[in-house]
């Protein structure tokens, strides 16, 4: 079954990272990529720009709102994602547990059948 493992944090203390600290995230990001893709559950994954790049679309009645900026105002947006395979929840919260960020949300992949 393939699982997105949503990765959320606070812009600010993205951008605010030294040199040392985004390359020790990094490097504990290419740890983790090994781990899985060594177990065959990687199959995908990024990091996203931060949130004051978002633009939100809202549809009502035939008109599209545009808003620049994350939809919700929090602290912690959404910064990355990985998507992987495990035989269930259990085992996709097993990796979660692992990836190097504080706020992982893992969340089933909806699988259409054709």
């Amino acid at each position: 079954m393939k699982y997105a493992m949503l990765i959320y944090g606070d812009d600010k203390l993205w951008e605010q990272a030294t040199p040392e600290q985004a390359e020790q995230t990094r490097a504990a990001h290419e740890r983790f990529i090994a781990m899985l893709s060594q177990r065959g559950a990687f199959l995908g994954g990024d990091a996203l720009a931060g949130s004051r790049e978002t633009v939100s679309l809202r549809k009502k009645d035939g008109h599209v709102l545009r808003t620049d900026g994350p939809y919700l105002e929090t602290v912690e947006h959404l910064g990355g994602f990985y998507l992987i395979e495990a035989e269930n929840l259990d085992e996709a919260i097993g990796y979660a547990k692992a990836c190097p960020e504080q706020i992982v949300e893992v969340r089933p992949v909806v699988e259409y059948q054709e």
